[in-house]
C-alpha cells in the first residue's frame, strides 16, 4: 500500500520539523537511493567493460574490475556521490555557492588521491581548475572545457545523482536547480544538465510517492528538450535493455538504466527481488556496468527502499573515502532531516 499523500512546506524555519515528520517509509526510501546505488556499483564493478563473465549465479561483489577493486568496494560512482551526500548532510545548500564549493573541493581531494578509475573528463576537469577549487571555478573550467570541445555529455553527474534530491523533497524546482548546478562542475553539455533533472526528479518522485516516474520531470526541460528526452525515454522502454551499449554517453546510460528498470515485472510482495532483478537487468547490458547500475540502482533503492536491499550486499559493501553501508544511510539520513539549509 501506498503511502498518505504528504504536503511539505517550503519555510525555512519549518523544514527540520516537516522532514521528521515523513513517514518511516519515506524515510528509508530516502536511505535506499544512496544505499541502492552504491550496491549497484560495488555489483557491477567486476563486470565493467568484459573485465569478468557474470557466471551462473549472476552478478556478485567478487571486486576486480578496471580498478582492481577489493570485494564489495564502491568506484568513483559512489564516491562522487558521496562527495554530494557528504554536504548535504551537513545542512548547506546544494546549490549554493558554499554548497558547490564544498562539493568541488570534495572533488578535488578525492582527485589527488589519484585514484585509478576516475573518468577521464573528471579528470581533466579537475585538474585544470586545480587545488581548492570553488564551485564558480570548477564550473568555469567545465564551460571551458565544453566549449573547446564539445563532448563533455558523459555519464560521470548522472551517475552521482542518489544524494541530490534529499535535502529538496519538498520542492521540485529546488531538485531541478541543484541537479543542474551539480553536473555543470564537471560535464557542462546541456544534455548531462537535463539527465540529471530528470533522474533526480525521479528519484524525489519514488521516495515521496511511491512511484517510479520519469516523464514527470519532463515538465521542467525547455519544449525541445522535452521532446529530445520524451522520444529517447519512449525507445528505452520499448526496446530490449541489450540494446542500449556502449552506454558512456548520458544519453544511452539513461536509456539503459530506464529500460532495465521498465522491463523488470514490479513484485510488491518482494521488494527485494524487484531491486535485485532491476540490478542484474542493468548490469547484464553490459559496457559501463558498474555505471548503469549505480543509476538504476538509486531509482530502484528510492523505489524500494533500503530495507529491499539484501544484507549479505549491505555487509561486505565500502569504499571511499573509508565508509560502509552504515554510514551512507547515516549520511542520507541527515540529509532529509538534518539542520535547515545554510547559505
Amino acid at each position: 500500500m501506498s503511502d498518505p499523500p504528504r504536503t511539505f512546506s517550503t519555510s525555512t524555519s519549518q523544514q527540520k520539523e516537516t522532514y521528521l515528520n515523513l513517514t518511516p517509509a519515506q524515510l528509508d526510501r530516502a536511505c535506499g537511493a544512496v544505499l541502492g546505488s552504491a550496491v549497484g556499483d560495488a555489483l557491477g564493478a567486476p563486470y565493467e567493460f568484459g573485465s569478468a563473465p557474470i557466471g551462473p549465479d549472476g552478478p556478485q561483489m567478487i571486486g576486480g574490475g578496471l580498478g582492481g577493486f577489493a570485494p564489495g568496494e564502491w568506484t568513483d560512482d559512489t564516491t562522487m556521490a558521496w562527495c554530494i551526500l557528504d554536504v548535504a548532510a551537513s545542512g548547506v545548500d546544494l546549490s549554493s555557492a558554499d554548497g558547490l564549493t564544498a562539493v568541488a573541493r570534495n572533488f578535488r581531494d578525492w582527485y589527488e588521491t589519484s585514484p585509478p578509475d576516475i573518468g577521464i573528463q573528471t579528470r581533466n576537469v579537475l585538474f585544470e581548475a586545480g587545488p581548492n577549487p570553488t564551485g564558480d571555478s570548477l564550473t568555469a573550467t567545465a564551460h571551458d572545457f565544453h566549449r573547446e570541445t564539445g563532448r563533455t555529455a558523459g555519464n560521470g553527474s548522472l551517475m552521482r545523482t542518489a544524494a541530490v534530491a534529499l535535502p529538496y523533497l519538498d520542492d521540485e524546482d529546488a531538485v531541478a536547480d541543484a541537479a543542474r548546478k551539480l553536473s555543470a562542475l564537471t560535464h557542462y553539455d546541456p544534455r548531462a544538465q537535463e539527465a540529471c533533472v530528470l533522474w533526480s526528479l525521479a528519484i524525489r518522485r519514488a521516495i515521496v510517492d511511491e512511484e517510479i516516474d520519469l516523464r514527470s520531470g519532463l515538465a521542467h526541460l525547455p519544449a525541445d528538450s522535452a521532446k529530445f528526452w520524451t522520444d529517447h525515454i519512449d525507445e528505452a522502454q520499448t526496446s530490449d535493455p541489450a540494446r542500449f551499449t556502449p552506454n558512456g554517453w548520458v544519453v544511452s546510460a539513461l536509456q539503459a538504466a530506464w529500460s532495465a528498470i521498465a522491463h523488470t515485472p514490479e513484485l510488491d510482495d518482494d521488494p527485494s527481488r524487484q531491486f535485485g532483478d532491476g540490478l542484474v537487468t542493468a548490469i547484464t547490458i553490459g559496457n559501463d556496468t558498474d555505471t548503469v547500475a549505480a543509476i538504476a540502482g538509486a531509482l530502484l533503492g528510492a523505489r524500494w527502499g533500503a530495507a529491499a536491499i539484501p544484507e549479505h550486499r549491505r555487509e561486505i559493501l565500502h569504499g571511499y573515502p573509508g565508509l560502509r553501508a552504515d554510514d551512507l544511510v547515516q549520511l542520507a539520513h541527515l540529509a532529509v532531516t538534518g539542520a535547515s539549509r545554510s547559505v
